[in-house]
């Protein structure tokens, strides 16, 4: 058998639903093997606990290998971003786990194969990748988010420091308390305290919570919203792409296939008509 056939078969088992989904499957036993690993085990179970992350370590290393194997060129492998995350994690996860000094370092990075579930689950991927596109906008909001806060902060510690200098005593501790007051931890309390001296600094209050409990929030929603949708509109895309690419690759082979079915014809014909000759000029 040639490399090519090997590669085909290569390319079949990678993309076989079964084998992705049994690929799935390691990734969270590994991850309940690790948790495992946190409870106090009978030491018979800690050999067979060791033994089964061997195991599921030299499995990650062969799909590893498969993937690769079964790009035209191991280079198109690394192409791909998600492709990479995955060797990564492979590779560091053959760091062995004796008493080295990288004994812990190894086990705290085998944590992270239980990630590798998104790069084997599109809808995880569209998350992941629409929640990193959406970052730099969301920069923007957090940035006014900030001034509104220092401005509350400026203002709360020139009003309330004297009623409450645990509270409001410097621009560090406003924060902290409107930062409480932000995720409605007992924040009536410190309203309460304040409206003792302030009438109206329920005001004060309101207006933040206004600010940064709702419209910020909504805004840092509505821009996720919009990159996801921008996200499943390339995935969907992509996606009809590479069905195009497929059928477009079908339909070359096809064609070579018509073509070389073709040459081979035209050979035995011309095969023929050299044993017709010779037989006319045998029996000439």
């Amino acid at each position: 058998m040639t490399w090519q056939s090997f590669q085909m078969q290569f390319q079949q088992l990678r993309d076989n639903k079964l084998f992705e989904m049994i690929v799935i499957s390691i990734i969270i036993l590994s991850s309940l093997l690790i948790g495992l690993k946190t409870y106090p085990l009978h030491p018979n179970l800690e050999q067979f606990l060791v033994f089964m992350d061997t195991a599921v370590t030299l499995f990650f290393l062969v799909e590893i290998l498969i993937r690769m194997a079964a790009e035209d060129r191991v280079l198109n492998f690394f192409k791909k971003g998600w492709n990479v995350f995955d060797f990564v994690i492979v590779v560091v996860s053959l760091i062995p786990l004796d008493d080295s000094e990288y004994a812990l370092i190894a086990r705290m990075l085998r944590l992270f194969r239980v990630m590798r579930l998104i790069s084997f689950i599109p809808e995880l991927r569209v998350l992941v990748t629409a929640l990193l596109s959406a970052l730099p906008r969301m920069g923007y909001v957090a940035l006014l988010m900030f001034i509104i806060f220092y401005l509350y902060a400026v203002i709360g510690n020139l009003l309330f420091s004297s009623i409450n200098p645990t509270l409001w005593g410097d621009l560090g501790i406003s924060l902290l308390t409107l930062f409480r007051v932000a995720t409605f931890e007992d924040w009536t309390d410190v309203m309460y305290e304040t409206m003792t001296v302030y009438k109206l600094s329920w005001i004060y209050y309101l207006t933040f919570i206004f600010f940064s409990a709702f419209v910020f929030l909504n805004m840092m929603i509505g821009i996720v919203v919009e990159v996801l949708d921008e996200e499943h509109s390339k995935m969907l895309a992509d996606e009809q792409q590479d069905e195009k690419n497929a059928l477009l690759n079908e339909q070359a082979q096809q064609l070579a296939d018509q073509k070389a079915h073709q040459q081979k014809l035209e050979q035995e014909l011309a095969s023929l008509h050299t044993k017709l000759d010779q037989l006319i000029r045998q029996k000439g």
